[in-house]
């Protein structure tokens, strides 16, 4: 994580200092829950709890330069502090009962703030695609134009597949917050399936269904999926925004604040920072998840190939995702949205979007469809080199004449009668993420 492109809340949730924290969660849980099975003395874990507020990270920190093991510094600092009762800490335990079980708190800590990002997000997206149901706007496919949408039919686009990256967190949160206090290679030998249960309901998880000496790396795959998903959906609505803020497009636009600059040599600039930004942060999200799916094949029981991969990418991915979140739904709630230029580039082919209703209309005449299809295709290549209006076109050609007439060739040009299904659309976009949240 670097301090740019990450929050304060996520940069404390990965610290030193509360991943110290957790650890000794985790090891307090397990002590109560082996007090209750009578394998360690009553009060072991009251005497060395109020440890939790004098851990070092610096003390650790020096310890493991000398042990070259993280979990062996970590249990020496806290007998240093807690004296003879922490000997009765990690009984019958193996590091990856701490590791495994106080990252599996870390993400579901993370995954509950992304879902606020995300939620947030979504209200603002709901706000705009209200504010422009109805504003009409040209719709592209290949960048070019094709018939006509609303603009906030084209946001509802993005709301729904936001809604749908939410889901998926959503599950990702149930697959991760699984714990294992199993012992070496998750066999309880020294402890029992009732020990980790107790222990780790404590900590609102659930164990392991099979556990080796680590939780299946199946289960932060696909939490680094989701996250990836989320950030491509943010990618689609910010490539969108940096295409409508083209000078030659000019449909909608980050806002510009008073006193920024966006050039250092053209003082006219006002370029799409945030959302090319927006672009190449996702790359970096997205990175994560071919390493967290090649972290799933590791050796036999375990080996450690994952655990590098883990430190870096786990938080820098959640981060980086909790960032663009907030990003995004300020560029949302800022965006600057002009009708008038959106009315003027849906005009300004000539209306030749009118096209596949005029064909559907000869067709229903008793033309069969590929005649229908070459008039009409051949009088909007002439609107479209600029030689007549393409309505007008249609009009003077006597062989679509033939089949109709006037009345009926203006109702291929209706523009009500193209958006007439746009409230239901956008309705049961709106209404599927409502259902989620209740």
């Amino acid at each position: 994580m670097i301090p740019r492109y990450s929050r304060a809340r996520f940069r404390e949730l990965f610290s030193d200092a509360h991943k110290y924290r957790l650890w000794f969660d985790v090891e307090l849980a397990a002590c109560r829950a082996m007090e209750h099975a009578g394998l360690v003395p009553e009060g072991s874990a009251d005497a060395v709890a109020p440890t939790r507020d004098r851990l070092d990270p610096a003390r650790i920190d020096e310890i493991e330069r000398e042990t070259r093991h993280d979990v062996i510094a970590f249990l020496t600092h806290v007998e240093e502090l807690a004296g003879e009762p922490a000997r009765w800490l990690h009984r019958g335990m193996t590091s990856s009962d701490v590791l495994d079980t106080s990252l599996a708190l870390t993400l579901v800590e993370a995954t509950d703030l992304l879902l606020e990002g995300v939620d947030a997000l979504l209200s603002a997206l709901a706000a705009r695609v209200e504010e422009h149901r109805k504003t009409p706007a040209i719709g592209r496919s290949h960048g070019i134009h094709a018939e006509p949408v609303s603009f906030g039919l084209i946001l509802a686009g993005h709301y729904a597949e936001l809604a749908r990256g939410r889901r998926r967190l959503a599950t990702a949160r149930a697959e991760i917050a699984v714990g294992k206090i199993a012992g070496a290679v998750g066999s309880y030998a020294h402890l029992t399936p009732e020990i980790e249960a107790e222990a780790l309901t404590s900590l609102g998880l659930r164990g392991e269904t099979v556990a080796t000496q680590i939780v299946a790396r199946d289960r932060h795959a696909a939490w680094l999926s989701s996250l990836g998903l989320l950030a491509a959906g943010i990618e689609r609505f910010a490539t969108n925004v940096r295409h409508w803020q083209r000078t030659e497009v000019g449909e909608a636009e980050e806002r510009f604040s008073k006193g920024q600059k966006g050039s250092s040599a053209m003082p006219h600039k006002r370029n799409p920072v945030l959302t090319e930004n927006l672009c190449g942060l996702a790359r970096v999200v997205r990175a994560a998840v071919t390493p967290g799916l090649e972290d799933v094949a590791l050796w036999h029981e375990r080996d450690i190939s994952h655990s590098s991969v883990e430190r870096m990418f786990l938080p820098d991915a959640a981060a980086t995702l909790d960032f663009m979140l907030e990003r995004t739904r300020s560029v949302v709630e800022g965006l600057v949205v002009y009708p008038e230029r959106l009315k003027a580039n849906l005009d300004r082919t000539g209306a030749v979007w009118a096209s596949e209703g005029v064909l559907l209309a000869l067709v229903g005449h008793g033309l069969g469809r590929q005649a229908a299809y070459v008039l009409v295709q051949r009088n909007a290549m002439k609107a479209f080199h600029g030689e007549g209006d393409f309505r007008e076109l249609l009009a003077a050609d006597a062989e679509v004449g033939a089949k109709l007439d006037l009345g009926e060739l203006d109702a291929c040009f209706d523009l009500d009668h193209a958006l007439a299904h746009v409230d239901t659309i956008i309705d049961r976009a709106l209404a599927e993420h409502q259902e989620v949240l209740a």
